[in-house]
């Protein structure tokens, strides 16, 4: 390893212009003549609507469905048997599905002449029953949200399997009805547009704050009926995405529609009530888990009932099936299970449509399984660790196949969790307990498929499959490496993990390797950042494409040097002699090429100094890093507040590419799972109008909320990548709401007390005491 390369931990170098106050977002970006949006929204979550009256001398200025002429209506496609497909117009036609639907653009030169346009303006609507919660959207006779289906289901899965006699030879059986909070993502920055029409390259232009370019551009060409070549994309910097920048909003394609018919720059801001009122929406699961175990602890079997509440909307590309579809799958997690039934439901309610966010159903299947197995040792007088190392998935098996056919590439499952345990001094919290201290330990491990490949999302049926990722590869007149790739980094690091890998395989100094991302009209076509893959995908097709390029240059550098190819290599960014002789630099190597083509050899590969280079790992089934949390909690009986004490995680991300920034992020995804435990939660009541319209009432953890967190790497480099890396990017977020809810319930436990729901608020502590003391 270099000082600058794969496995360094250097500096960012997009900080400098962040912590200068020089990034550049959709709100800084204002050009002349523009025009603001805001939109009329709907006030109900479940009516007929009839009508929407404008005010007196609005025509132009207020637009509904019915002036989009052209506009066709966002469809998320699945070839997943029993999926139906919702069709959500752009702007609410005929019905409106729940609270915060957009019902009419009305546009003005600045947001606030827009607000009050979309104020004055009537409109009229006839109630219908609304379906509020994703178990009563099941029961028979419920209002049907879409019309032409037979009932609020946008599709079920299932897994059959004979657990008959399982009663007969467990030591222990329990079941637990379990509950997670519908949530948002609440990045620093909301989602913004901005589009404009290039009249000279006969263009439309739409910047948007997003996580996937390409992917938003295909979509717009398939609404707005323009061919992809008249639409370019663009991402500036993004403050934050989480999964919530990853669709196709109503609200770009109604503002390019708009800036094409009005010739004019438009714009929309989207402020901090319509990211909670209008897309409150991911995480809300129910499951009903039944597990048996033998007198070691060892599973002979789960029954799993899950239900999703996906909204009233399947955004695109996918979004409605994502969580429940890949319960099933992903619920056996690091361990050995020899039989599993499931169903899951992705149940239609009158809410926003659900979108992908950080661990995408993981955080959710792994708090159902790892409370699970803490009530079985609870029930057999093991301890949590005990019961997990008997069902980990050990070493010598690895790669390993589980029973629903996930391959894990690599790793030592026990070894995180013996790791974790021991940063801990057990027999002092135990004497504490003896105390009569309210005080426990909890732990949860799991694993992260990432980087999904061609043949996993093929076999889902999602609309958009990734293939090869390409990243391009081009030296400058005086020698800087330019990198362009088509994922896009908000918050990952990108611009500096993408060079040091370029710096790995060229030797350029990573000061001189510039990473361009973010642009449909300068980048190799891409499904974007998702997925944990930026990575593995990302960092794969810029080595290729480095490697690419280096072999050209040294086919140059061996003739500047009067030696034939063989005698040459590249090290430390130039063409050096093998016997030790002379060097040229890969600087004078472009200068040579661009500058002073007379001294190229007569069968250089005109092509030149710039290539694209393609990459996919083999097999494709995606890597599996894994982490282990640990925990104490302290809770207060009086108030029911739970204090984190003291907080472990054991991590392997396979060979980290830059350890400082892989750090970054599981910080960072810690403190939001520590959100979904503890804090966040988007309550709706029964008529579906959504509860919290603002921070105060819609909470996320602080500084001091986030204890100081120990992290501990291992690295088990993945047999399938280029340089053994694996995507880790959401597993921060995906352990916590497990591991706190089990410390809660392990202190809780001497009291016969137990929480079952999310988020674990002090409410719902106190309540589960108070249960248990009417219970004795």
């Amino acid at each position: 390893m270099s000082r600058e390369g794969v496995g360094a931990s250097i500096l960012r170098k997009e900080d400098v212009r962040f912590l200068h106050g020089r990034g550049r977002y959709v709100g800084d970006i204002r050009p002349a003549g523009m025009l603001e949006v805001a939109f009329l929204r709907s006030p109900v979550a479940h009516a007929r609507l009839i009508g929407v009256g404008k005010p007196e001398g609005a025509e132009g200025r207020v637009f509904t469905i019915a002036d989009l002429e052209g506009v066709g209506a966002i469809r998320a496609a699945s070839a997943l048997p029993g999926f139906r497909a919702s069709g959500q117009s752009v702007l609410a036609s005929g019905k409106l599905r729940h609270v915060g639907e957009a019902i009419a653009a009305c546009v003005a030169p600045s947001r606030a002449a827009a607000e009050d346009l979309a104020a004055a303006c009537a409109l009229d609507y006839e109630e219908l029953p609304a379906i509020a919660d994703m178990l009563s959207a099941r029961e028979p006779g419920a209002a049907l949200i879409h019309d032409h289906w037979p009932d609020n289901a946008f599709l079920e899965t299932s897994r059959e399997e004979d657990l008959s006699g399982l009663d007969g030879i467990a030591a222990a059986k329990v079941t637990r009805r379990l509950r997670t909070a519908r949530q948002c993502m609440v990045p620093m920055e909301g989602r913004g547009v901005l589009a404009e029409w290039d009249p000279r390259l006969e263009q439309l232009v739409v910047t948007t704050s997003t996580q996937q370019p390409h992917v938003i551009r295909t979509g717009l060409s398939e609404t707005l009926g323009l061919d992809e070549g008249s639409i370019r994309v663009v991402a500036p910097d993004v403050g934050g995405g989480f999964g919530y920048k990853a669709i196709l909003l109503p609200e770009e394609i109604v503002c390019a529609h708009l800036a094409i018919r009005l010739g004019r720059p438009v714009r929309w801001i989207e402020d901090r009530l319509e990211h909670l009122t209008a897309s409150a929406n991911c995480r809300e699961h129910h499951y009903v888990v039944t597990a048996w175990a033998d007198r070691e602890g060892r599973l002979l079997g789960v029954e799993l009932d899950a239900t999703v509440d996906s909204g009233a909307y399947s955004s695109y590309p996918f979004s409605a099936c994502l969580e429940s579809a890949q319960v099933g799958s992903i619920f056996p997690g690091p361990y050995t299970l020899p039989r599993f039934r499931y169903r899951t439901v992705s149940a239609c309610t009158n809410k926003p449509p659900i979108l992908p966010y950080r661990g995408v159903a993981r955080t959710g299947v792994c708090y159902a399984m790892e409370t699970t197995l803490d009530a079985l040792a609870r029930e057999l007088g093991m301890t949590p660790a005990a019961i997990r190392l008997a069902n980990l998935v050990p070493p010598e098996a690895m790669p390993y196949r589980n029973l629903v056919g996930k391959v894990f590439d690599s790793g030592d499952y026990p070894e995180a969790l013996r790791r974790a345990v021991a940063h801990f001094d057990l027999e002092r919290l135990a004497q504490r307990q003896a105390e009569g201290e309210c005080v426990g330990f909890g732990l949860a491990t799991f694993c992260e498929q990432g980087a999904h490949g061609t043949s996993v999302y093929h076999g889902w049926g999602i609309p958009f499959v990734p293939g090869y990722e390409q990243a391009m590869a081009r030296f400058s007149p005086d020698g800087v490496l330019e990198i362009r790739t088509g994922l896009h980094s908000h918050g990952q690091g990108m611009e500096t993990t993408l060079a040091q890998v370029a710096h790995e395989i060229l030797g350029v100094p990573v000061a001189r390797v510039r990473v361009v991302h973010g642009d449909t009209a300068l980048t190799p076509y891409s499904t974007g950042t998702w997925g944990s893959r930026g990575a593995v995908m990302g960092g794969g097709a810029v080595a290729e494409a480095c490697r690419l390029l280096g072999e050209r240059a040294l086919a140059i550098g061996a003739f500047l040097l009067q030696a034939e190819p063989g005698q040459v290599e590249l090290s430390g960014g130039a063409v050096r002699r093998r016997d030790g002789g002379a060097t040229v630099t890969l600087d004078e190597i472009a200068r040579t090429w661009y500058r002073r083509p007379q001294n190229l050899p007569r069968d250089v590969d005109t092509s030149g100094l710039e290539v694209t280079g393609g990459y996919r790992p083999d097999p494709d089934t995606g890597t599996h890093s894994y982490a282990c949390h640990a925990v104490i909690a302290r809770i207060d009986q009086d108030t029911g507040e739970v204090v984190l004490e003291d907080y472990v995680v054991v991590e392997d991300g396979g060979k980290l590419l830059n350890p400082m920034i892989v750090d970054g992020q599981v910080l960072g995804g810690i403190a939001q799972g520590i959100g979904t435990a503890l804090y966040e939660e988007m309550p709706f009541d029964a008529a579906g109008q959504p509860l919290a319209g603002t921070l105060a009432d819609y909470l996320v953890p602080g500084a001091t909320e986030v204890p100081g967190i120990r992290i501990d790497h291992m690295e088990t480099p993945s047999p399938w990548t280029r340089f053994g890396q694996k995507g880790l990017g959401e597993s921060g977020a995906i352990g916590p709401p497990a591991a706190i809810v089990n410390a809660i319930n392990d202190a809780l436990h001497r009291f016969g007390a137990e929480v079952f729901d999310l988020p674990a608020s002090p409410e719902r502590v106190l309540a589960a005491l108070e249960e248990a003391r009417r219970g004795r």
